[in-house]
């Protein structure tokens, strides 16, 4: 198990960054003064073991909708055409926000204690990053825009931040981390759609099918993925559904009709989802772009499901997802077991 250790100028200015505007954002738009911020932790504890994709955290903040992108002061007066011509950000109707994400991912192989280095195993690696996101809505379609930048490597702090948990938890440290990747600059483009495919009701509990396609371009990954997800309870949020830390994902953006009357002081609902993924590249996996170094023969197609429960205290929603995902190389002894927490909170 780990967790992340974050240099604290990282968090100074993205918390600069988000306080320092809240204002000007609350000035500029009439559709809704609700920012979100959402926090999540994958962890493989949940499946008793420590290997593979071992843990991640991920830090998301969503403004307040907006009519028009340009009325976020953070977008410089330059990204306003570029935004314009991509496709979904001039849909008629539709409502606005932005999103600022940062995380650290670490993976390792399935034996740590090994110091020498398993050809038959996936690297250790971390990932630390940043990204905007932006977020394009009506009742049924969210579109998202991700740009995503970060380093591969030793300055991931990847090896700082599981072997400190470890020594704080009295459990042997991992022992192979000089055989990580090396340091890379990593960039992340990930676009994805979700429909609200059907929404009704059976006495007081709601139902609804929520859907997914996407696409991710980078040095970090390459692949194209679909899915779905499944829910039922008592007062569902008017949202696109929960989410795990994976590209174009973040924010689970509310309905444009959630204000301000669609608010629901509590509620709760279970969930199941599936995704299917082409895998074309993984850096991860494949190893260092740009220099030799250890890395595996990928699987090219990986199949995630996934179940769990939500509740919503408005403004707060929790959400524990238990995720079973299929091999993604070729000599991995075991498919594998993550857990997700999400905790989300309006204001």
């Amino acid at each position: 198990m780990c967790v992340i250790n974050y240099p604290a100028s990282i968090i100074f200015v993205v918390l600069l960054i988000v306080t320092g505007s809240i204002d000007s954002f609350a000035r500029s738009n009439e559709a809704s003064q609700v920012q979100t911020v959402q926090l999540f932790f994958e962890n493989d504890l949940f499946g008793d073991t420590d290997k593979y994709y071992t843990n991640a955290v991920q830090l998301t903040w969503l403004s307040n909708d907006l009519k028009q992108y340009k009325d976020d002061i953070r977008l410089p007066d330059w990204s306003i055409p570029v935004i314009k011509a991509i496709p979904f950000s001039e849909t008629p109707g539709s409502i606005h926000n932005v999103g600022i994400l940062i995380g650290q991912q670490i993976y390792t192989p399935a034996d740590i204690q090994r110091t020498s280095l398993d050809n038959n195993d996936r690297p250790y690696a971390g990932f630390l990053f940043g990204g905007l996101a932006l977020h394009s809505k009506t009742d049924t379609v969210l579109d998202t825009l991700e740009i995503v930048f970060g380093i591969v490597g030793p300055d991931a702090f990847a090896e700082t931040a599981q072997n400190t948990v470890h020594e704080i938890r009295d459990i042997p440290t991992a022992k192979g981390w000089h055989n990580q990747l090396h340091n890379e600059p990593a960039i992340r483009f990930s676009w994805q759609r979700k429909w609200r495919l059907y929404r009704n009701e059976i006495s007081f509990l709601d139902y609804d099918l929520i859907g997914h396609a996407g696409l991710t371009l980078g040095n970090v990954r390459v692949s194209t993925a679909t899915g779905g997800e499944f829910r039922i309870g008592y007062q569902i949020p008017n949202d696109f559904g929960s989410d795990t830390i994976r590209p174009g994902a973040g924010v689970a953006s509310p309905l444009v009709a959630h204000y301000p009357g669609h608010r629901h002081a509590f509620g709760f609902h279970l969930f199941a989802g599936t995704q299917l993924e082409a895998v074309g590249h993984d850096l991860f996996l494949d190893g260092n772009t740009f220099r030799d170094s250890h890395g595996v023969e990928k699987e090219k197609l990986v199949v995630d499901f996934s179940g769990g429960l939500a509740f919503n205290f408005d403004p707060y929603k929790f959400t524990y997802r238990h995720l079973y995902r299929t091999r993604q190389f070729k000599d991995q002894i075991q498919d594998q077991i993550i857990g997700s927490l999400t905790f989300t909170v309006s204001f």
